[in-house]
Parts: structure tokens; C-alpha cells; sequence
């Protein structure tokens, strides 16, 4: 048996392999990622491990701090990240989206600089959807993904202007991929969609003038962005490509990072394409790491903004982290949809839009992400006159001291609210019940919400439930409230959807949530088994 035939030997693949998915699930891409699994799930297993240890530590009271043992790296002013890899030296306006093939069209056609394929946040992940996701950047990379559904309009790549730089964000290291399982395991759901990912695409993109460049989420501390670099080590030399050759910018999107940010700079160095602040999954991680700590109850999510103190110290820290290493400090999601029914409003949500990246690009930042392309224009305006220049990372904060303090102030002005709270249901009943029918990327309210908005919304109830917070009506949070509103909630969202909907069945898992008593790591973990098709046999390829 040849080594590729023995290592394809290990797997079980117990999802339906369509015809299509045969040009992405071959005997040497398996085998390469049984090689990664093999080498690097262990690791991750214990890092995962590490986080649960922590999370007891800051149930416990103790707060994260400034590494000591760490000292050295963040004292150390002669180390820099990798220079701007091509078609990464100018990123100032990215849009983001799922994978599916009309997506991916339309967000290469947009008028951006780059685009992150979502396999993360905005993907539910179906086993259709991933591999089929798949199959799709396969085809935009070699300008073959033009298609025409039945009976719709035909859905082309434009050839008036060079596409947008492809980079692709895979799920992070606590999900799984249980469909595809090596040596009687699940391999990593961040493992796979890389490995694929990489092993077909690498060669072809340097081939084009750029690389395979990736996002990087949910990661807690340095030593998980040490383990990335060393997958993306690896991953060049068993591909026989150049060590440096991949680019990873990471999100910093939960609070122990923003204690780190150097540091995972500092792992990945020659692959580093700098930092982004991930707004809402941070917000989220805030709530969901001092949850039974009282001093941290946040008000009503609307309340909870970019100028919040906490928000403001993380801000300011990723710009200064990220100039004084050489890299990009990439800004945060415009989420707003056009509101093509009501002008007024559409003009007000507008101008949101171009006040929020204007306080970006002016803080420091090297770019910004829009969900959707209607807003491109804007923020591309708001860039272009602001930042002529293609980055602005000459531009330094040596002045700007943020502290352990300031990245813990928890001073919010607000309070919460009725309003808020069937805010929160309505926003969390609607995502889960999309990603419950396969969509990860759900318009609600004019907003592109994904997975992060509805962690804050079932964070946030949560919480106020387990600190027993007053509303500004007088009422006070418990368990039997919460439930009681969810059900009027979940009436009204039922009665207003086609028949068929799953708003009962988001329910059932909403209800689990926001007692302040059973408190899921994600809700994506928490929801993944209602999306899984396992089938008994492996496929035969």
C-alpha cells in the first residue's frame, strides 16, 4: 500500500461526495490533511483544555494581566512582522461573505480591495455548504465559477479591473468537522477547511502574483497562534513552497487576545499580515468571559459602541501594536443593508456608515470591512480622502499608554430595557433559525448579522438574568421573565414566517440559554449536531 493509499485508509468520510466535490476531496488532499491532524490535533486539544483552566481562573476572579513571562517580547523594540505580502499592501476597504457561488461572484465583482471568503461566522456548516465552498474558490481562483441557475440571470466575473485579493477565513479551533473523521476522531474544523484550502489553491495563487492568505479567528492567547504558524510551516514545506509565503492576519476578537496582542504578532511573524479588531465577537467575549463577575453587566447592546471605554483601550492598543511591529491594523464591520423602502432612514443608516469608518481611518487604522457592496463606495470614499497613502503604517502611537484597567473598563453608560431584551430575542430567534436551515449570514433589521451579533444577544440575557439587573421599567430579570418573553417573541417571529420555519426548534435551544444557568461555549457548537448528516457508511471517492 502506498503512503497516500495508507493514510486515505485512516479516514471516514460520512458526508454524501457529490461528483463535484471529487476535484476537492482527492487521495493526496485527504492524505495531507491526515499528516496535519496526526501532527497538530493533540495540540490543539490541550490548548482547548487550556482555555476551559482559564475560564475556571476568571470565574474565580482572577483577571487577565500583561504576561510577565512575556515581558521580554513586548520590551524587545527590533523585531517587526513580515513586510506586506502582494496584493496585501493596500487593504482598505474588504468585504466579507459566505462561499456559496453567487456570493463569491458578487464579491468579486464588488469595487473592494480584498475579500474574505467566510467559512467561519458566516457559513452554517453543513457539509454542502463547506465543500461545496470549497469548490467554489477552487473555480474563482482560475476564473472558472461563472454560472447561470435555472431559469435566473447569469452570474459572471467582471474583466474590466484586476479582482479583489482572496483571503480566506476558516472555522476556529473549537469546532470540529465531524464528517470527516481520521484514525476514529473528528478532524479540526479549522484543519480541514485550511488543508483543502491551501493544498489545492497555494501553488496556483503565487502562480497569479499572490498567496494563500488566511484570517484567523477566535484565538485566546499566543500559544494558539504559535500552533497556526506552525501548521502554516509545515504546510509550505510538504508543498515544497517557500516558508513565508502564507499570510495570516489575525482577528482580535475575545479579551484574553487583547492582552496579547504582540505576542501573537511575535508566533507568527513571517506570516503576519497584522491584526483586526473584530467588534462584535469582542463585545461577546467580554460578557462570555467575566459573565458571573456582577461588575462586568453591560447595558443594552445599542449602548455598547466603539466609543465604550473598553472598546475605545482595544482600539487604540491593536493601531499602536500593530504600527510599531510593521504590520496592518484592519478596522472593524459596517453590518448596515440599504434600506431601499424608507429613504430617510436608508440616508440616516448611511451616514452611520461614513462616521464609522471616518473614526477609523482618522484612529490609525489600515483599512475596513463592509458586509455588504452598497457600502463600499462609502467607505472607499471616507479612505481615499482620509489615507492617500495605500496603508498607514507609518503612522505611530508612541504616545498612547493603554492599561490592564483600560482594557477592563467596564463603565458603560446605559441601562437596560424591555426593548433591549426583545431586541436581543428577536436578533438572536433569527440567526439561530437560519443557521439551523443552513444560512450563516442572515439580513435582520437592515443589518447583515452572523454569529457574533447573536453570541452578544444570548450573552447579554444571560447575564442580565444571572445578576438579576432592573430594567429602566422597574421590572426585574429572571428566569421566569426571560422564558416568558421568548415565547411572545417566538410566537410573534413564528406567526409572521412561512410555514415550515424552525423558530420552535431555535426556541428549545434559545430557552437553555438565557436562564443564567447552562451557558454553551458557542452557540455554534451548542446548534452543530442539528445540521450534521452522518451517514453510517463512509463514502467511497
Amino acid at each position: 500500500m502506498s503512503d497516500t493509499a495508507s493514510l486515505v485508509s485512516a479516514v471516514e468520510i460520512l458526508g454524501a461526495v457529490e461528483e463535484s466535490y471529487k476535484t476537492i476531496l482527492t487521495p493526496e488532499a485527504i492524505a495531507f490533511l491526515v499528516l496535519l491532524h496526526r501532527t497538530f490535533n493533540p495540540t490543539r486539544k490541550a490548548l482547548l483544555a487550556r482555555r476551559r483552566a482559564r475560564q475556571a481562573a476568571l470565574d474565580g476572579g482572577i483577571l487577565p494581566t500583561f504576561l510577565p513571562e512575556t515581558k521580554f517580547v513586548r520590551d524587545d523594540p527590533t523585531w517587526q512582522g513580515a513586510p506586506p505580502a502582494p496584493g496585501l499592501v493596500d487593504r482598505r476597504v474588504e468585504i466579507t461573505g459566505p462561499t456559496d457561488r453567487k456570493m463569491v461572484i458578487n464579491a468579486l465583482n464588488s469595487d473592494v480591495w480584498t475579500y474574505m471568503a467566510d467559512f467561519e461566522d458566516a457559513t452554517a456548516p453543513t457539509w454542502e455548504n463547506l465543500v461545496s465552498g470549497q469548490v467554489n474558490l477552487y473555480d474563482a481562483i482560475r476564473n472558472q465559477v461563472d454560472f447561470t441557475p435555472p431559469g435566473g440571470k447569469a452570474y459572471k466575473l467582471r474583466t474590466d479591473r484586476v479582482l479583489p485579493t482572496l483571503i480566506v477565513r476558516p472555522r476556529g479551533w473549537h469546532l470540529d468537522e465531524k464528517h470527516f473523521v481520521v484514525d476514529g476522531e473528528p478532524i479540526s474544523g479549522s484543519i480541514f477547511d485550511f488543508g483543502l484550502y491551501f493544498f489545492h489553491n497555494a501553488h496556483e495563487l503565487v502562480k497569479r502574483g499572490f498567496g494563500p492568505y488566511f484570517y484567523l479567528p477566535k484565538m485566546e492567547s499566543h500559544l494558539e497562534a504559535r500552533l497556526w504558524n506552525d501548521i502554516f510551516k509545515l504546510s509550505q514545506d510538504m508543498i515544497a513552497m517557500p516558508r513565508g509565503t502564507i499570510r495570516g492576519t489575525v482577528l482580535i476578537e475575545t479579551i484574553l487576545a487583547a492582552f496579547e496582542m504582540e505576542e501573537i504578532i511575535y508566533e507568527l511573524r513571517e506570516h503576519s499580515s497584522g491584526l483586526n479588531c473584530g467588534r462584535w465577537d469582542y463585545i461577546f467575549s467580554f460578557i462570555k468571559k467575566f459573565r458571573q463577575n456582577p461588575a462586568f453587566v453591560l447595558p443594552d447592546r445599542s449602548a455598547v459602541t466603539m466609543t465604550s471605554p473598553f472598546m475605545e483601550a482595544y482600539v487604540k492598543l491593536l493601531i499602536k501594536t500593530c504600527h510599531k511591529r510593521g504590520v496592518h491594523a484592519m478596522g472593524g464591520m459596517a453590518a448596515q443593508i440599504p434600506i431601499k423602502t424608507d429613504a430617510a432612514a436608508n440616508k440616516a443608516a448611511m451616514e452611520n456608515v461614513y462616521k464609522d469608518k471616518l473614526r477609523e481611518v482618522t484612529a490609525g487604522h489600515d483599512g475596513t470591512w463592509v458586509a455588504h457592496p452598497a457600502l463600499a463606495a462609502i467607505a472607499s470614499e471616507v479612505f481615499n480622502k482620509h489615507m492617500p497613502t495605500p496603508n498607514q503604517l507609518f503612522k505611530r502611537t508612541e504616545d498612547v499608554f493603554v492599561t490592564e484597567a483600560d482594557l477592563l473598563n467596564s463603565n458603560v453608560p446605559g441601562v437596560v430595557t424591555e426593548d433591549g431584551i426583545r431586541k436581543n430575542l428577536d436578533i438572536g430567534l433569527g440567526y439561530m433559525e437560519a443557521w439551523v436551515r443552513g444560512v450563516g449570514c442572515v439580513p435582520i433589521n437592515y443589518l447583515m448579522e452572523d454569529a457574533a451579533t447573536a453570541e452578544v444577544s444570548r450573552s447579554q440575557l444571560w447575564q442580565w438574568v444571572r445578576h438579576q439587573v432592573t430594567t429602566a421599567e422597574g421590572i426585574k430579570v429572571n428566569k421566569d421573565y426571560a422564558l416568558r418573553i421568548l415565547e411572545e417573541e417566538t410566537a410573534k417571529l413564528e406567526k409572521a414566517a412561512p410555514k415550515g420555519n424552525k423558530f420552535r426548534q431555535a426556541a428549545q435551544h434559545f430557552s437553555t440559554q438565557i436562564t443564567g444557568e447552562d451557558y454553551a461555549d458557542f452557540l455554534t457548537t451548542l446548534l452543530y449536531d442539528d445540521i450534521t448528516k452522518i451517514n453510517s457508511k463512509s463514502a467511497k471517492l
